[in-house]
């Protein structure tokens, strides 16, 4: 039985909070001072005190709430509570978490915005400034990523054909499958 936390911080602060996290462990740590690992773990008091120097005000409770809310599940804790991670979506190079090899499912899908579509059409899916091209297992999510963008798109990739001629997959922390780029004879605008 989990036990709920209470917190004096509004739905509204959490989400400041966790675009705080994501700027710091995803692409700017030195940012506030603090050194991510190669796996893109950093001590949690650490980040708490470095956070402060910088007029962010958190605390072990909030960051877990953060992580516990957060509908991306966008952190990972570590296992002994004491370290915190993005889970995926680094630019940062000094981050290159190992993540492990899988056998993706038959079809994976990319939200986009139509904006996108031509130069998708020349060079395939990339990665661009991040390690990995975010796959997920279904078109909602897809479609939600690709608003982000602009007017929506979601591309139909042929993950299973991809991985059976040599491509790696690989599933994140927070169910996000990522593979380092996909050639356009995979992908099917839907």
């Amino acid at each position: 039985m989990s036990k709920k936390i209470n917190i004096k911080c509004t739905s509204k602060d959490l989400v400041k909070i966790s675009k705080f996290l994501s700027y710091v462990l995803r692409h700017k740590p030195e940012s506030i001072g603090i050194t991510l690992d190669s796996d893109g773990w950093v001590g949690i008091d650490v980040l708490i005190r470095q956070a402060k120097k910088h007029g962010m005000q958190i605390s072990q409770e909030l960051i877990t709430e953060v992580v516990r809310t957060n509908d991306k599940k966008r952190f990972t804790l570590s296992e002994d509570g004491l370290k915190i991670r993005a889970a995926q979506g680094h630019s940062t190079s000094q981050v290159n978490i190992a993540h492990v090899e899988k056998i993706p499912p038959e079809y994976l899908y990319h939200g986009t915005a139509t904006r996108f579509l031509d130069s998708i059409q020349q060079q395939g899916l990339i990665a661009g400034e991040r390690h990995y091209v975010h796959l997920s297992i279904d078109t909602k999510t897809a479609v939600a990523v690709g608003k982000r963008h602009g007017k929506p798109v979601v591309l139909k990739i042929n993950a299973l054909a991809m991985f059976q001629q040599g491509f790696k997959f690989y599933l994140a922390d927070n169910g996000v499958w990522l593979t380092e780029n996909v050639p356009n004879q995979f992908l099917e605008e839907i």
